[in-house]
């Protein structure tokens, strides 16, 4: 059994095109992740799934392994399936390729509850929501989970719906869900040969396909979501924290 950490990394984007390639303190975007994920003791390997020669070429002169992967894919999880080619008992952890402080430890406690409990199909991340701005955003993925941490579903809507006040925050109920997953390869192959259903086609999240199909979805909590690059701006912000922080080289 292998884990295989794939990071999904392509040259489009609505907001903000050729964004794994741009420089975050001298460094394209997509190589502060793949580094993180050489940090993390539970990945026997890290690829960078592109569609786009340039981003091959800048990650392979780094010396992080590429793929090049079919450029019509309907979803990163299509694209990291095709990069991955698992074995069924693998365990594929899909990395966003945005998010230059992700981890590394989070990436072991994902893979970790796969390799530890076979009952699990996929794990995933959350954290607590702490504003009610932020519960109200579609934008904002919530989830609502089981007792022993299976997920129970996932909407862009507030949930679970506090029918006769507003949401306590406090509760501990509202959690966002983070854009980090691990699957067993078995299940993975058989979630990319799955159509959408229509609960994924309304909501746009693909991990309601998963549920959808009857999968088990662990979720491990973190304090601190991993801060995310979606436009220009975003990259400015995300340079400041690794300066303060003393990240930058």
């Amino acid at each position: 059994m292998k884990t295989i950490g794939v990071i999904p990394s392509r040259w489009g984007s609505t907001r903000f095109p050729g964004k794994s390639l741009h420089p975050i303190c001298g460094k394209p975007l997509v190589l502060w992740v793949a580094e993180a994920c050489r940090k993390a003791k539970s990945l026997d390997e890290t690829i960078v799934a592109t569609d786009d020669r340039r981003i091959a070429d800048a990650v392979e002169a780094a010396g992080v392994r590429a793929v090049m992967t079919r450029p019509d894919h309907p979803s990163g999880t299509d694209r990291i399936a095709e990069a991955a080619r698992a074995e069924d008992g693998d365990i594929v952890v899909n990395i966003q390729g945005d998010e230059p402080l992700i981890d590394p430890a989070l990436i072991d406690r994902l893979a970790g509850r796969l390799r530890d409990d076979p009952s699990w199909d996929m794990a995933t991340a959350v954290s607590p929501l702490d504003s009610q701005e932020d519960l109200a955003a579609k934008s904002v993925v919530k989830v609502v989970t089981a007792r022993d941490g299976a997920a129970l579903y996932f909407s862009r809507l507030p949930i679970p719906c506090n029918r006769d006040s507003a949401p306590d925050l406090s509760a501990g109920l509202y959690v966002r869900h983070l854009g980090i997953y691990a699957y067993r390869g078995a299940f993975l192959k058989r979630f990319v040969a799955e159509k959408p259903c229509a609960l994924e086609t309304t909501e746009k999240l693909e991990q309601l396909r998963a549920l959808w199909m009857g999968a088990r979805i662990a979720t491990v909590r973190v304090d601190d979501p991993a801060v995310g690059v979606d436009t220009p701006e975003d990259a400015v912000r995300i340079e400041k924290i690794i300066r303060e922080r003393g990240l930058a080289q």
